[in-house]
Order: C-alpha cells, then structure tokens, then sequence
C-alpha cells in the first residue's frame, strides 16, 4: 500500500522512535512560533536553557493577541519579546501586522515542513501541506533548541470531499459538519488528512479554515496536499520558489475514511456551549442576536469579508446589533480597502477593529448580560468570549452578515436570495501585498549577543516544580465536571491575559470563573490532588492552566480524560496526569476528600497507580498513558530540568569527544 502525506513528512523528519500509531515517535522540527499573551514563558523557559540562539530553520514571535493595553503590563510584555528575540534569533512581527497562524502561512510556512507553535490553532498551516501542530511553551522552547520532539504517532483518518460548496455556503459548512460527527474529543491521537476532487477546488484560506477548527476535534493536526492551490497561493505571496508538490500516493493506506458531499452541506452554526453543538442555521431558534463579530484568523480571508460585504452592501446592521470586524492580517485589510470592501462594510454600519485576535478570546467586544453573540470565530465555550452568562453561536461570514441585517439568525440566501450566486464569483486575489517592514528579522548573531533583554515590573521568573515525593498524603482541591476548558482553568480578557508573565499574580485567579474559591482553598491546602471528568483541559494550548496549578501545589489530575496539548503541559510543568481506570470511581470521590498515594516514584514506570481514599475508605486504580520519554519527564520534576539534564549530557558528550580527538592528533 501507499504512504499518506501525514506519513511521508513525519518519515522525512524521523529521527527515532515507533511509526505505530500510538507510540511515540522522535522529529526534527523546522519552524516555531509564538504569540504575545503566552509566550514569556516560552522564552523566559528558552533563557533558563542556556543557549545563544535557536536551532531551528525558522522561529517567529508574533505580538498578535492583547494589543489592548489597559496599563503597563502588556506593553512591557512586548518589549520584552521583541527584545528575546532580538537576543536569540527570532523574527517578530509587530502589532498589527496581523495575527500569527494567517502570517505564518502567507510569509514564512512551506510545503513539507513541521511547525509546533505555541497556540491550538498552529495546524492552520496545514493548509499549504504543512505539518503544524499546538503545543504548550515549554515544548517550543524545547523545539527551539534543536531537540527532536516526541510525538505519539498519529492515526490518519482521509477525508474525502466531493462536489463544490453552493454560494452562501462556507468551508465553515465543512469543519462543522465534521465537529458535528466527530465530536470534540473523538479526533484525540488523529490526524485529518483532506483529498478527493471538492478539496482540489479549495483555495488556501478556505483550507486554513478547516485545519485551523481541526483542533476543535481534539486531533493532533489536520493536514490538505500541496497542489496548483497551494502553487497559486505562494505565487501570489512572491514565494512560489518555496512550493514543491507534495501529495498522498494514490493508493495510501489510511486508518479510517470519512466522505462529505460538499454539495449537500447548508449552513450551519456552532451552539453554545461547544463547537461541536452544530445545527442547521434554519432549525436555530430565531432570537434577538446582540452583537456580531467577523473576525478571528479562523474566517477573515479576503473572500470570506468580501462576501460579507456583499451581504451587507446597500444594507444596514440592525439597530439592535453591535456589529464589529477585525481582519486576520495587514497584508488582507489592504486589499478589501484597495477593492472598497472596507467602503461596503463601514457604510453599512459595522466598526473596524484592529488586526488582531481581539474578541475571539475575550480581548475587548464583551456581550451583554444574557446576550446572544454570533461569530466566525473557533470557539463558544462557556466564559471564552468574557462573560459566562452570555451564549456564543458559532458561523460563516457569510451567516454573519445575513445575521447582522436581520437582528436574528439569518443566511446569505435569506438576504439576497437568488442574487446569493454572485458569491460565488469571489476569489482570493493573484498577487498579495508583499511589503515585509512589519516583520523585525533576527540580527547576526555576533550583533545578537550584545542585546539586553529588557523586563518590566511584572516579568517574574518562571516557576520551576518539585521533583515528586515518594509518599503523597493530599486533599482534593477541585473535583470538576466533564468537559473543563482550559478557559475555565486561566481565564481569557484583556485584564487577565496582561498578568501572565506574573505566575505569583496570575495563579490567584485560577479557576476565577469556574470556582472563585479555588486558588485560595488549594493555596490553604499547601499540595492536592485535582479531579476531573471528560476531556479535561479541552481548547487553547495557554500552558498557564497547568503553570498556576502548579504553584498552587497541585501534584496531580485524576480524570475521565485529558485532552493532547493540556497532558503534555501537564507533564511539562510537573503535574502527573493520571486517567481512571474504572471511570465509575470518579463518582466516589468527593472534593476535599484525603488520598493516599504509597510508593508512587516506584509505581510510575508500572504505568498503574493504586489511589487509596482515606476519606472513603476505599482503593481506585489510576493508570498513566505516558510514553517512556514523558516517564523520565515526570520523575525529573518536568519539563525544563529534564531538558537541561539532556543538554548538559550532549555537552558532555561533545567534550569528551573533542577531547579524545585531539589525542588522536
């Protein structure tokens, strides 16, 4: 049988360890990537390391997220990037030149490389047949390095797309319909790989929309060929000299198939409180809608705004509606205002907001008490837009518009009726403004090392953990529900995304939303134990829902299920995550109740720990799905002591071997 695509870039990059789906599996990385609101961890962890500079092809610090300055924290956050990055290497793209995962692809990603970028939504590269994958800081910072990356190797699951999308249908159709099927734990350990003739006819952006929600699945990336889409694209970008046809063997073996008829999809929409509560947008309950965001790097391509502002020309938003736009990227606003379609969406009564992540995680444009918010953006969960009590539907651009107009959920079709076909007619232009001078590239290394890096008042050193103890006799600070974002563990807004290079600061707020008694009871607790239900840490990579956890003296989370990016910062930042292997003793455990773990460093390499309930009076299994590696992660006392560990050895190693040779000599 034929290899995958997914295969024949994992292959390309192998440096050790086991092609078996669900073992681990060592790769050189290429490129990295960071954003403001999470990476001073990053690179804070990276300067712990010790090295001069990264190791990798290509690492890019984007200052994309919190442009809202509500005081000095964030500029000061800034500062310090830029100044990292200059120190050791990285390119940085300023604010407003756009946000990262719509950068990445236009400026620096190519076919064939593997990116880890320190966001969920990192596989929006996969578009160009690129192998990007979410991670937490610590692994960038590892990635940086030149360390090859553990990954568990993933299932790939083809997904075949035939027909065309009908005009007033968005590719938006296609990542719901499979959420819809999927679920949002089920693409846990896969990868979705896009072909058949609908995903040919594709262009770039529209595939970015799907791999970059392909992280709402739980799935490790999703990837689509290289092709004449991904050739006309760079052509476009003034790089075609990077494209290289990369495609699957015609005959390639994949672990699963899922076929979607592109023209049977309407449109549809993400209900709250999960992306994956998906209906057609006709059977969504016609409520009074508040507030409309297009926006996000998710749905703000250039056809996806032009095809709003067709909707929305010669009409005006609801006098009911807060309708606002914050486009992807610099290089994209310029040409919808080269083509007035800025002119048709401001005539219309929508505000532009900046080039930024803004809204889409709670960064300016919260909703009303109750209200009702209709988005293009990722992700709906409770609290993710700044309010809890506020109800987020997730769709098109298109749907946005239609909405906008009619004060309640509307379509294309709904607004224009039978003159919907003229969408159709929309394309991403030929040739893309190419003016680089918003990107800052790294200086020669000689200049390089000169820097200062400049740290404000809130920069505070990165908290390392304890190594773990043999004995642990704890209470459990928090039992959770099923489904715990790590949203509702680190809190999204302006005010709260401007304290996370202040873990002293930040860990106060654990929990804030979810149970405003947490950090102070697990902080009168000394060390605990955390329980949770399904699909624990589900959403944004923030490393910081294990960092606070971890100064609060949380030792381990006893859960249903961990989701992929949440484990590994779990691992990282030295929290054991345990998985029960009876799910019904889940339902045993009360919170503040005392467990009792007896030889735990022995038990840990049995992969299998016996949990006694001193409170309940009864013994529970827990086993570790951790791989050999993540093992000696976890008894190191996570990620950064390990690492240095491993470098201090391959120095070691160089010096004995230089040593050696000049003896020979």
């Amino acid at each position: 049988m034929g290899k995958s695509l997914t295969r024949k870039i994992i292959e390309s990059h192998y440096v050790s360890g086991s092609m078996i789906p669900g073992e681990e599996v060592f790769l050189y990385i290429d490129q990295t990537l960071t954003h403001d609101i999470n990476a001073v961890m990053t690179y804070l962890a990276f300067e712990a390391i010790g090295l001069d500079r990264v190791r990798t092809e290509c690492s890019v610090s984007y200052l994309d997220h919190n442009l809202l300055y509500v005081d000095h924290k964030t500029p000061d956050d800034h500062i310090y990037l830029q100044s990292a990055a200059r120190r050791y290497g990285v390119y940085v793209s300023r604010p407003g030149n756009g946000i990262c995962h719509a950068v990445h692809v236009a400026r620096f990603g190519a076919p064939g490389k593997i990116s880890m970028g320190g966001d969920s939504h990192t596989p929006h590269g996969g578009a160009i047949g690129m192998l990007c994958i979410g991670v937490g800081g610590m692994d960038v910072a590892t990635a940086m390095t030149g360390v090859p990356m553990r990954l568990k190797m993933p299932r790939v699951v083809n997904v075949v797309l035939h027909g065309r999308l009908r005009p007033g249908v968005n590719a938006k159709e296609i990542i719901l319909e499979m959420l819809r099927r999927v679920t949002i734990k089920g693409g846990l350990g896969n990868v979705y790989e896009y072909t058949g003739d609908g995903a040919a006819a594709l262009e770039v952006p529209e595939r970015a929309t799907i791999t970059n929600m392909g992280a709402e699945m739980g799935a490790t990336t999703s990837i689509f060929p290289s092709d004449d889409a991904v050739r006309r694209f760079l052509r476009a970008q003034g790089r075609e000299t990077d494209y290289r046809e990369l495609l699957p063997d015609e005959n390639a073996e994949y672990d699963e198939q899922i076929v979607i008829n592109l023209d049977q999809l309407e449109p549809l929409a993400a209900c709250p409180h999960q992306p994956d509560n998906v209906k057609p947008l006709r059977e969504v309950e016609k409520k009074p809608v508040q507030q409309v965001f297009i926006g996000s790097c998710t749905n703000t391509s250039y056809a996806d705004v032009a095809k709003a502002a067709l909707v929305l020309q010669g009409r005006h938003v609801n006098e009911t509606v807060s309708c606002t736009c914050a486009i992807a990227s610099r290089q994209t606003y310029k040409a919808l205002m080269h083509d007035g379609y800025i002119d048709m969406l401001m005539d219309a009564g929508l505000r532009m907001l900046e080039i930024a992540c803004g809204p889409c995680c709670a960064i300016g444009q919260t909703p009303a008490t109750e209200g009702i918010a209709v988005r293009t953006s990722n992700r709906n969960f409770k609290g993710r837009a700044g309010n809890p009590n506020a109800k987020i539907y997730l769709v098109s651009p298109e749907s946005a518009a239609a909405t906008a107009v009619m004060g309640t959920f509307a379509s294309a079709e709904d607004i224009l009726g039978a003159d919907v076909a003229k969408l159709a007619g929309i394309r991403e232009p030929e040739v893309y403004d190419q003016n680089d001078n918003m990107l800052i590239a790294p200086l020669p290394e000689e200049e390089a090392a000169q820097v200062e890096i400049v740290r404000g008042p809130n920069i505070r050193p990165l908290p390392v953990p304890e190594v773990p103890e043999q004995e642990l006799h704890v209470p459990v600070s928090l039992k959770a529900g099923d489904n715990v974002s790590t949203d509702d563990i680190t809190p999204a807004s302006a005010e709260f995304s401007s304290m996370r290079s202040n873990i002293p600061m930040m860990s106060k707020f654990c929990y804030h939303r979810y149970d405003p008694e947490f950090a102070e009871r697990a902080k009168v607790m000394g060390r605990s134990i955390i329980v949770g239900g399904e699909n624990y840490g589900q959403g944004s990579s923030r490393e910081h829902a294990a960092i606070n956890p971890m100064y609060l003296g949380v030792k381990c989370v006893i859960a249903k299920s961990i989701a992929r990016i949440h484990k590994g910062n779990l691992v990282n930042h030295g929290i054991i995550p345990m998985l029960f292997e009876d799910p019904a003793d889940y339902e045993r455990i009360c919170q503040e109740d005392i467990l009792e773990i007896h030889h735990l460093l022995d038990q840990i390499p049995e992969k299998r720990v016996i949990v006694h309930d001193v409170t309940q009076g009864f013994d529970f299994t827990v086993r570790l799905d951790l791989s050999e590696n993540e093992i000696e992660v976890v008894l190191s006392g996570g990620q950064l002591r390990f690492l240095k560990k491993q470098l201090d050895g391959q120095k070691h190693t160089e010096v004995q071997k230089e040593k050696a040779q000049k003896e020979k000599e």
